[in-house]
């Protein structure tokens, strides 16, 4: 299944993708895909009910809503740095030894769609193209891979915005340039596993003012979503609806000579296999 979330900031509502141009409402079901949701019967009770709608043709067109995070608020979002090693590699970076974390605000989270807001002082604002995990049940010390598999509720489309003098040069954590406002522009929607041959085998891109920037693999992760997701949960309890980022492909504007940072005005599309795509114009903040 593939859910989503559609309306204004604030008041979207939760369907379930048919195909490009219909959807199922079930905002009668649930009131949101949020932590109660995941946490709950969620999914699983959910499917038969929108097997049933769809059999009886209670599907509904789209018609231009703007498309909202598929999932809300989520009670953390967890970044995982230098994950790929060919992004290490255009970085000067050695690749690291364990997965590298860092926490990225819950309300920098926006829809997919929605501008992003260039933060005042800002100078090297970048994107990132990244693959995000759900989680789907409350986790931690999980014992293996596969007890993994069961915590994970779907995967979504994200865009890891960062701001690279705020993240690097200004005397603090990660989280001081992951943070501002719309830095996490997430959906269209979210894919449940069933979804996926092979979440290892999905191709990653990112095209800025039509230039195409970043082309990779999620083949080339050097930890997978599995691993990840275990790994976490040894030094954090995962929450249902809880976002991990798992990392980007090379390509980003921090890895050009000179880098290519972002500017209002400019216009980034970020796509995965299977995941949908993206599209943000970056304007200046109030």
């Amino acid at each position: 299944m593939k859910l989503m979330r559609i309306g204004e900031r604030g008041a979207e509502r939760p369907v379930v993708r048919v195909d490009a141009r219909t959807y199922i409402d079930v905002s009668d079901v649930t009131p949101d895909f949020d932590e109660a949701f995941f946490g709950g019967p969620g999914i699983a009770a959910l499917r038969p009910e929108v097997e049933a709608r769809i059999a009886a043709g209670r599907v509904e067109r789209f018609a231009g809503e703007r498309i909202g995070a598929p999932i809300a608020r989520p009670h953390q979002i967890v970044g995982i740095g230098m994950n790929f090693a060919d992004h290490a590699r255009e970085l000067g970076l050695p690749v690291p030894p364990e997965p590298l974390i860092f926490s990225k605000s819950p309300n920098s989270l926006t829809g997919p769609n929605d501008d992003v807001l260039v933060p005042r002082e800002s100078r090297k604002c970048d994107y990132e193209v990244e693959l995000g995990i759900v989680i789907g049940r409350r986790s931690m010390y999980l014992e293996s891979e596969d007890e993994a598999a069961t915590a994970i509720a779907g995967y979504v489309l994200a865009n890891d915005v960062s701001e690279r003098e705020f993240q690097q040069e200004r005397s603090g954590q990660f989280m001081k340039g992951k943070s501002a406002p719309t830095f996490a522009p997430v959906g269209p929607w979210l894919a449940t596993p069933d979804e996926f041959a092979d979440i290892r085998d999905l191709r990653m891109t990112s095209v800025v003012n039509g230039e195409a920037r970043q082309d990779g693999s999620t083949a080339t992760m050097i930890f997978g979503p599995l691993y990840l997701v275990r790994y976490l949960s040894q030094f954090l309890t995962l929450e249902p609806g809880d976002l991990v980022l798992t990392g980007t492909p090379p390509g980003v504007g921090l890895g050009f000579s000179p880098p290519r940072f972002l500017a209002p005005g400019d216009i980034v599309e970020v796509a995965i296999d299977g995941l949908g795509s993206q599209r943000q114009t970056f304007v200046a903040a109030g």
